[in-house]
């Protein structure tokens, strides 16, 4: 039981610094690809003409 505790410790050590930064790349690149596909998504949302026609609200005097 001892030797597979050592065992995993080094296999932590060891392949952490390579997954870490993996990681941490693709989470960066996974939120830059998402805010642009949210920001596009607003964009069409300004620029498109809606389906509704717009209405003029009337006040009462």
């Amino acid at each position: 039981m001892r030797n597979f505790k050592v065992y995993m410790i080094f296999q932590w050590v060891f392949f952490l610094p390579i997954i870490l930064p993996l990681c941490i790349v693709f989470g960066a690149l996974r939120g830059i690809v998402q805010m642009i596909e949210r920001v596009m998504d607003q964009i069409i949302l300004d620029i498109a003409p809606s389906e509704q026609s717009t209405t003029h609200t009337v006040t009462e005097h």
